[in-house]
Parts: C-alpha cells; sequence; structure tokens
C-alpha cells in the first residue's frame, strides 16, 4: 500500500498560517503549547476532514468540511489547527490539544507501516463522528471498492472499540453503530 497525501488547497494553508500569527487565535487554550515555542511553528500532516453523522451512515455519506494540520514545534506536535470551508475557500476554525495529537501521531506512522510492501494506494483522511466522540485516521482507496477501505481508530475510542487497531471499515462501523451514543451532560443533572 502507498499513502498519497493530497496537498490541501493554498487557502486552507493560508488560514492555518494567518492563525499562527494572530495573537487572538493563539489565546485559545489549547493553542497554549504554541504562545512559548521553542522553534519555528510548522503546520505538517495536513489531513481532509470529514463527518460521518448517525451511527449506521455508510462512508459514502461522509462530508468533507475542512482540514486539520498537525503544528508543529521542531520536532514535536504541539497542537493541531483545523479550517473549514468557506465561501471565500478556507477560514480558521479553531486549535485542538489533548490525546488525540499523540494518537494521529501514532495512526499516521501505522499507516506508513502499512504501506509497506502493499501496492494498493490509500488516501489517509481524519473522519469524525460526532455522536460517539469518535475520530479515526480513514485509509481510503480511491481506485477500489468502498469495502476495501480502512478505518484506524484514535485514542480514546469508544467502549466496544479498539484503538489502534487497523480494520476494514465495513467491521468498524456496525462496531461504532453498537456503541453508546454520546449525550449531553445537562447542567445539574447527575
Amino acid at each position: 500500500m502507498t499513502l498519497q497525501t493530497p496537498q490541501p488547497p493554498p487557502s486552507a494553508l493560508r488560514a492555518v498560517l494567518g492563525a499562527l500569527d494572530s495573537q487572538t487565535a493563539l489565546r485559545q487554550p489549547a493553542a497554549a503549547a504554541l504562545l512559548h515555542p521553542t522553534g519555528p511553528l510548522l503546520p505538517a500532516h495536513p489531513l481532509a476532514v470529514h463527518v460521518l453523522d448517525g451511527p449506521r451512515a455508510e462512508l459514502s455519506a461522509a462530508r468533507r468540511t475542512g482540514w486539520r494540520f498537525l503544528i508543529k514545534d521542531g520536532p514535536e506536535v504541539a497542537a493541531a489547527a483545523e479550517v473549514v470551508q468557506s465561501a471565500e475557500g478556507h477560514t480558521f476554525s479553531h486549535f485542538t490539544a489533548g490525546p488525540y495529537l499523540d494518537s494521529t501521531v501514532r495512526a499516521l506512522r501505522q499507516a506508513w507501516q502499512l504501506a509497506q510492501g502493499s501496492r494498493a494506494q490509500r488516501q489517509p483522511r481524519l473522519l469524525t463522528f460526532p455522536g460517539q466522540y469518535a475520530t479515526a485516521l480513514w485509509l481510503h482507496s480511491p481506485e477500489a471498492d468502498p469495502s476495501a477501505d480502512l478505518l484506524i481508530p484514535l485514542a480514546p475510542a469508544p467502549l466496544g472499540v479498539t484503538a489502534h487497531r487497523a480494520q476494514p471499515a465495513a467491521e468498524l462501523l456496525p462496531l461504532l453503530a453498537r456503541a453508546p451514543l454520546a449525550r449531553p451532560l445537562l447542567l445539574g443533572s447527575s
């Protein structure tokens, strides 16, 4: 398998670079690690972000919402920046921090290891399942049947789903359908 990382649109990269130069954007809590960098802050590993609503939806129903870039401070990933599609191209949305950063890096390493010795072509994407609070690295096969797509769930994964275990999408999607739906916590409830 070979990985073909698509190039993000220039407007997506401009939006991220603009956010890295914006004191307002850098005041977001998730950007705390970016306030005092040890080196230049560089966007890396752009991944198209797709959202799959509903636990029984098919991958063909996933809609692209934007791009996520890992922000490197020297060799380390310090945060991620997400841009969304807009009428003007792309607009900065937010920075993220937390366990998904390291998990994304780990999943990308897994994808590169899977690519060794295989002729299948895959495009890495980020797939989010808002109802389950789940995210996966989606290894899309543009030339094959959608059943050839693989998903690597990121940690933390929902109950019943093993993080960092590459699975065919046809096997993982039913597991997500059975995962308990995330319910919003109401103030004053327990």
